[in-house]
């Protein structure tokens, strides 16, 4: 006589809720990685990182934009049009070149970047000059 137990334990383990969290959780990365898009137009600007800069042997050129949205070359106004051919006649036969930009806090931005291209034009390297923190 065999006794037989009425209640059978099941030594078996569902797996689909695991699987629909899982394929849920691979949809939801999927999507937001496809949203996330790094920006490969962006400008390349070496900016100052302290107080006090070291004197450099390569020659400087300051160029400034004021709050009237007129243009300077090392202090002296120049128009728009002619930056670029003054900027590469001012920068001919030295070595390594550095342009120094320095604006004004109303200045617009496509003002800053049309002068940002200029020099990028001219192969020439860039420092935007900024007020140190408070």
């Amino acid at each position: 006589m065999a006794i037989r137990s009425r209640s059978k334990i099941s030594a078996k383990f569902d797996m689909s809720s695991m699987t629909d969290l899982v394929f849920l959780l691979l949809i939801f990365f999927m999507l937001i990685t496809t949203l996330i898009v790094p920006n490969v137009n962006t400008l390349k600007l070496t900016l100052p990182s302290s107080n006090t800069a070291s004197p450099t042997d390569n020659l400087t050129v300051s160029v400034a934009i004021d709050e009237n949205q007129q243009y300077f070359l090392d202090g002296k106004p120049v128009v728009f049009d002619q930056l670029e051919p003054s900027l590469s006649s001012f920068i001919a036969g030295s070595n390594d070149p550095v342009v120094v930009l320095h604006t004004a806090n109303s200045v617009p931005i496509e003002k800053v970047v049309a002068v940002m291209d200029v020099v990028n034009r001219l192969k020439v390297k860039m420092v935007l000059a900024t007020n140190p923190e408070k």
